[in-house]
């Protein structure tokens, strides 16, 4: 592993540092200074010429500040004559702009994967993009972690008696039912229409929570207005109580206010992608550092990372119960 160096930004650097001591390199230093006219500028404290860089930037708030950290840092690579150079992108924000949805409106995911590429990076690492399809607005090749092992391996070894796995909505379903099979659990999806940033409406649940525990599975948490609204309909439907899995847990304005005073939520369970909330320790944070240190060291060596989906792929999962949704 002596070709590999490793950056990072402001954004996360304790997921970069645990990486790092999974990988058994250091973190090498960055010196990113703001002019007074408030321009960027990155330096990179480390040799690049020649060599496999990896530079780790969760796209997190304030987005658009570690968004300029993370080109700037690409850019000084590239002009350092690095031989490649991957942007590690633990959570990237921009994928929920994947559509046009209204008239005359910005499509940013394409926009910064097209900033990214031209910034000179020649790989994109990341986990549990919002749509599938944002994988093809990179240029370059893009390797797509999931945590959901890393979330399903919180529950093993419980009394999973009369629980069932939940998704907030049909388009994350799927995803939903891979993390049921993982469980042997059935699974339920909740009917959502997103009216706003911070507000849903769900009308129906569709399978049967009556009389059962939840285990709410979404890929991403911000404000927490689905889940809070997941909850009630939950309850509506006679579900008992929940529990809440979530691989990027935001958690942005109210949200964790929202989500520890709710009466059907016992539990909140995250993954460390974005840095958690310093006032929620009874969080639980499960790390995934160890699954982007296993997807680094394999392309450095030219190997494939499919390993890494070994018990977390449907086709390695058990059948889910016949009364489930699918």
């Amino acid at each position: 592993m002596k070709d590999i160096v490793v950056f990072t930004g402001s954004a996360h650097p304790e997921l970069a540092q645990e990486i790092c001591d999974h990988l058994e390199v250091p973190l090498s230093g960055v010196d990113i200074r703001r002019f007074s006219n408030d321009c960027i500028q990155a330096q990179l404290l480390a040799n690049c010429r020649r060599r496999d860089v990896y530079i780790i930037q969760p796209l997190v708030p304030p987005t658009q500040e570690h968004l300029m950290e993370l080109l700037m840092m690409i850019n000084a690579a590239h002009g350092a004559s690095a031989q490649h150079i991957t942007a590690v992108m633990p959570h990237f924000a921009y994928a929920r702009s994947d559509k046009k949805d209204a008239s005359r409106i910005s499509m940013g995911g394409r926009l910064v994967a097209d900033l990214i590429s031209t910034a000179g990076a020649t790989r994109v690492l990341t986990m549990a993009l919002h749509s599938p399809q944002v994988q093809g607005f990179f240029s370059v090749p893009v390797d797509q972690l999931t945590a959901i092992g890393v979330l399903a391996e919180h529950y093993r070894g419980r009394d999973l008696t009369n629980h069932v796995v939940v998704s907030p909505d049909l388009g994350n379903a799927k995803e939903a039912a891979v993390f049921a099979r993982l469980l042997g659990l059935p699974v339920a999806a909740g009917s959502k229409k997103r009216l706003g940033d911070d507000k849903v409406v769900i009308d129906s649940i569709v399978g049967d929570v009556v009389g059962r525990k939840a285990i709410v599975l979404d890929d991403e948490i911000a404000t927490g207005g689905s889940i809070i609204e997941l909850m009630d309909r939950l309850r509506d439907f006679g579900c008992i109580e929940a529990s809440v899995a979530t691989t990027h847990g935001l958690f942005a304005g109210k949200a964790v206010e929202r989500l520890r005073q709710h009466p059907m939520i016992h539990e909140v369970v995250t993954t460390n992608t974005v840095p958690s909330p310093e006032d929620w320790p009874e969080l639980e944070v499960r790390s995934v550092a160890h699954l982007f240190a296993g997807a680094i060291r394999r392309t450095h060596e030219g190997k494939s990372v499919s390993k890494l989906f070994r018990g977390v792929d449907p086709s390695y999962a058990p059948p889910p119960p016949r009364d489930g949704l699918f």
